[in-house]
């Protein structure tokens, strides 16, 4: 029989994540997997135990989980030659991954999704600090994620990110980039800066129909305009960011981003370093299972059928 590794936070999804893990269990192995469960009982476990889970040949991880706990098990993926299977449970507070995907964050559907068996290449982007799946970000409201304290988090759920957000509007900060993308170097004073991979980030759509799937990404720059900031991030969420006065939308497949700020990375909204971030799209990485309504998303490929 095929193995399958299941990780689950037991924090996410306002504790409840416990309660569901035998119904994932029992809806992976009808597929005819064995299955191992492991939670997480630390910041960055997941890493360790995806290590664990690749270097023993697993056929499909399963990840359960928000955001973070996604990115910590892409980065333990790639701390090995072998590359599994991923399938994913949303039970997070945004789970951006799971709604440019096509899953849904209830998990008889996000398990459907699984039972479907169609998957894709997906691209993956690789830093100086790590792996990301959908996003890195740096400047205003980016840190809302990990500054939000965790007990809102479960008792507000969404809710929490905005009460955090609002705190933000009148304290727009300068920031000072230069961007080099290996054919054009510019550099300014920015307010925002995000590398995208997806339709949501935090929440609010960034990206109408990106491309998952042909070796780029989209870096969107938001110069600094005094008294408008506000207004142009809230615009760029209704149109395309490029039609707006000081964004700009284009697409790369590497890049470097040194910033002068104090202001931390996000990467796939969990804590990075301050300062630098080189990055590079390592193209149809990710073999992973998603909706197949979302198959527009990766026009590169034809979707696999993997039972």
């Amino acid at each position: 029989m095929k193995k399958c590794t299941v990780i689950y936070n037991p924090i996410s999804g306002r504790g409840q994540t416990e309660k569901e893990v035998p119904l994932i269990r029992d809806g992976v192995e009808t597929l005819g997997f064995t299955c191992n469960i492991k939670r997480t009982e630390r910041p960055s476990h997941a890493v360790d135990l995806t290590k664990e889970a690749c270097e023993e040949n697993t056929d499909l991880l399963v990840i359960v989980g928000g955001d973070g706990t996604f990115n910590e098990c892409l980065n333990g993926i790639f701390l090995t030659d072998k590359r599994p299977l991923v399938g994913y449970v949303p039970a997070g507070t945004s789970c951006d991954i799971a709604r440019t995907l096509g899953i849904s964050k209830k998990i008889t559907k996000s398990l459907d999704t699984i039972r479907e068996g169609f998957s894709a290449d997906m691209d993956i982007v690789r830093t100086n600090q790590g792996y990301f799946t959908y996003v890195a970000a740096l400047g205003n409201y980016v840190d809302i994620s990990f500054k939000t304290p965790d007990d809102k988090k479960d008792r507000l759920g969404y809710l929490a990110y905005v009460l955090t957000g609002v705190k933000r509007f009148f304290r727009i900060r300068k920031i000072r980039m230069k961007i080099d993308d290996g054919q054009e170097s510019i550099e300014g004073t920015y307010s925002l800066v995000l590398v995208v991979n997806s339709r949501h980030v935090a929440g609010f759509k960034i990206i109408d129909a990106p491309v998952l799937d042909d070796g780029r990404i989209d870096l969107v720059t938001y110069r600094h305009i005094p008294f408008l900031n506000n207004i142009l991030y809230g615009l760029s969420f209704l149109f395309d960011p490029a039609s707006l006065p000081g964004i700009r939308r284009q697409t790369v497949k590497k890049a470097r981003i040194l910033s002068e700020d104090s202001h931390r990375w996000t990467l796939d909204g969990e804590k990075g370093a301050i300062g630098l971030l080189d990055f590079e799209v390592e193209k149809q990485a990710l073999r992973i299972l998603i909706s197949g309504k979302r198959r527009n998303l990766f026009p590169n490929q034809s979707l696999r059928k993997e039972w």
